[in-house]
């Protein structure tokens, strides 16, 4: 009876996060209140202190799960035995780019949509963030690295300094599709990331 009922505790917090992940990935995360996602939630308002002690808590949770999917998703991705290296970073920048859709994100494109808005308003959510964005950065450099070792990539840089010079470069395009409603940011953003991995031909 205690494992069935850790178990539900557990799915009922897994369904808050999914949903306010999906909200706040539309809206932002200060201008959803609670009751919105607790309400889509099917939850009771009284319930959600019993899974976090407060709305930062919760964001910090979220942003934690949300990294969590994308790093297995990366991992995933990257460690496809039938493609070169070269193909696995560029088939991550071309997922990047069908995930970031200018019109509905569908809760994919959380770290640029929250970014900048929650690292100023909580220092564990930024730390959260941080910790994150440290992983992707991580993950591209040993993708990198991979690449020059099994010859697809002829990258010149150090990697650790051109994978965080990559997703910083994928991060402002992101923001600056939701600006233009095109997608030629995107493009102006694989072409540079092919010109930076010196791609062998």
């Amino acid at each position: 009876m205690a494992k069935t009922t850790t178990h539900d505790s557990s799915d009922v917090r897994d369904n808050i996060v999914a949903v306010g992940q999906r909200i706040m990935a539309g809206k932002g995360f200060s201008a959803v209140g609670l009751n919105e996602i607790l309400a889509t939630a099917g939850v009771p308002k009284g319930s959600f202190y019993h899974y976090f002690g407060s709305k930062d808590a919760f964001g910090e949770a979220l942003l934690a799960k949300y990294f969590e999917d994308y790093l297995a998703d990366m991992d995933r991705m990257f460690q496809q035995a039938d493609k070169t290296m070269a193909e696995r970073v560029v088939a991550y920048f071309e997922s990047w780019r069908a995930n970031q859709s200018f019109y509905d994100c569908q809760g994919k494109c959380l770290a640029v949509k929250l970014g900048a808005e929650v690292a100023d308003l909580s220092e564990p959510m930024r730390l959260t963030l941080k910790q994150g964005t440290d992983g992707i950065v991580t993950r591209l450099a040993q993708a990198i690295e991979g690449g020059a070792a099994d010859g697809s990539l002829a990258a010149q840089a150090d990697p650790a300094q051109l994978a965080a010079t990559l997703y910083q470069l994928w991060l402002g395009a992101s923001v600056m599709v939701k600006i233009v409603r095109d997608a030629s940011p995107f493009d102006a953003a694989m072409e540079t990331t092919q010109r930076l991995l010196r791609l062998a031909r």
